[in-house]
């Protein structure tokens, strides 16, 4: 599939490999420099199977038609990520014009992950102005003199050893930033705080859905605002039978693409808090009970299979602008 399109998409008329090093090509949604060393390649499979459907404009770009954004991958740079409203990108990650350059990043740490730039997609769709780097890239010095406002740890192969700088990251800047990992994110975010990695019992999931429970009422919550269901229940109040109408938490279909989890029987209840789970009892997210601003979760939010999963982005998002909120009121009172 890869070939045939890549061969279609150089036919193209106006397609930017075609031009002179140091062009640059101007589609109708952004700019970019183009020379050979960062020609644009196409995603790669998963991501397509994920969206669904792909197609090539007349300007040769490949567009995920997820919710009418943009996204290229690059060979050699971290990534090149444009959200519809910006204006221009360079290859090192950062979306630059269109927003106040002033405005301190929410860092995103790569583990070579294709699903890494859909979460960036969700987040420059929200707003939100990021900066990917992969984990060996650069050191947790590196990151916090970046000044983040807040932290992304991606999915990625392997187990959390393999993770770069991940592990060190949720350590050290964790309990001052807020941080969000996805899928071998939140597996960090558990040996971290003394969880044990395990094989999932259920084996490989690679694109497979499941119901995920969750629980809402522990604030902050990646979960806040997802749809409820209302049960007729009868309790027993003051030996009386009644009726009475108790609010619950309805299940999400959630995108699982992991075979390793955090094992229930050594989970780390003294540091870390379950947040989310399957209906066979799998962790699916947990917090950390004191910096509840760490936060993460198995399961794929950027996956077309999870129902909710901008709205659990935006949650992040929202931890990012609330916290920030709270060391500004509290600069002002001093």
């Amino acid at each position: 599939m890869a070939t045939s399109l890549r061969s279609f998409a150089a036919q193209i008329p106006g397609n930017p490999r075609a031009l002179p090093k140091g062009e640059a090509f101007t589609g109708s949604h952004l700019s970019v420099p183009f020379d050979s060393s960062t020609e644009p390649t196409l995603l790669p499979r998963r991501s397509i199977l994920l969206d669904l459907v792909l197609c090539v404009d007349l300007t040769g770009f490949v567009l995920g038609l997820r919710s009418g954004g943009l996204i290229l991958r690059s060979r050699l740079s971290r990534s090149v990520v444009a959200p519809r409203a910006s204006v221009s990108v360079v290859p090192n990650g950062s979306v630059r014009d269109g927003i106040n350059k002033d405005e301190r990043p929410i860092i995103v740490i790569d583990n070579y992950d294709s699903f890494t730039y859909n979460l960036c997609q969700y987040m420059g769709e929200l707003g939100a102005y990021f900066e990917v780097y992969r984990n060996d890239e650069l050191t947790v010095e590196d990151v916090k003199r970046k000044n983040p406002r807040g932290i992304l740890i991606s999915p990625g192969p392997g187990a959390p050893q393999d993770s770069g700088i991940s592990l060190q990251t949720v350590l050290e800047l964790g309990p001052s930033i807020p941080l969000f990992g996805v899928c071998m994110g939140l597996q960090c975010i558990g040996e971290a705080f003394g969880g044990k990695i395990v094989r999932a019992p259920s084996g490989v999931m690679h694109g497979k859905s499941s119901l995920v429970y969750y629980d809402e009422k522990k604030e902050p919550s990646l979960f806040h605002g997802l749809p409820k269901s209302y049960s007729r229940l009868i309790v027993l109040d003051k030996l009386i039978l009644s009726l009475t109408t108790v609010s619950s938490c309805s299940p999400f279909t959630a995108g699982r693409y992991h075979s390793l989890v955090i094992e229930n029987d050594t989970f780390p209840s003294d540091a870390l808090e379950i947040t989310a789970w399957t209906e066979d009892g799998l962790v699916m997210a947990a917090r950390h009970k004191k910096y509840k601003h760490i936060q993460g979760v198995q399961f794929h939010p950027e996956s077309i299979i999870t129902s909710e999963g901008k709205k659990i982005v935006l949650n992040f998002i929202k931890f990012v602008e609330e916290l920030e909120s709270k060391t500004q009121m509290k600069a002002n009172q001093m």
